[in-house]
């Protein structure tokens, strides 16, 4: 096993220092899957939801919260994100919701990517929770890579 970077001789954590790897073109991609439920799904194609268009907001959440992940996620380092795009595949139950982070930084963007996904949908259960309190938000999960140390990886199969 690689050595635990995120702890010291001691056993303490502590933040990696990443000031002497270059900085290199990085980019990554998450998923998950709100399964809503077919009434939910009717509404948001009727445009008969309570709080408005909730794919825009949603949208919005998940670049936002992508912006301060590190205020999040203890130890992760504070990036500045060239883009971040999230975006939405309704489906007869459930939405698909996909997200993908870009940065040119000395360390990765993965925790962006998944950060954005994961606010989208939480944000759609906001929304849509007058209609449902039975949403469930599942397979939060990061599908690709690429930039880096380790170089490009991709999840070998796609859940949709």
């Amino acid at each position: 096993m690689a050595e635990l970077t995120h702890l010291d001789a001691n056993g303490a954590v502590r933040m990696v220092d990443v000031g002497s790897k270059p900085a290199t073109a990085r980019r990554a991609v998450a998923e998950a899957t709100l399964v809503t439920g077919r009434d939910v799904m009717a509404a948001i194609r009727s445009g008969q939801t309570p709080k408005g268009n909730v794919f825009e907001a949603a949208r919005l959440a998940g670049i936002m919260a992508a912006k301060r992940t590190a205020e999040l996620i203890p130890l992760c380092h504070s990036i500045a994100l060239d883009v971040v795009s999230v975006d939405f595949t309704p489906g007869e139950d459930r939405i698909a919701i996909r997200a993908e982070a870009a940065t040119r930084a000395a360390t990765g963007v993965e925790m962006e990517a998944l950060t954005a996904v994961a606010v989208a949908g939480l944000t759609l259960i906001d929304m849509l929770k007058a209609i449902s309190k039975t949403m469930v938000l599942t397979d939060l999960r990061l599908i690709a890579k690429s930039g880096g140390r380790s170089g490009d990886w991709r999840a070998e199969e796609t859940r949709r």
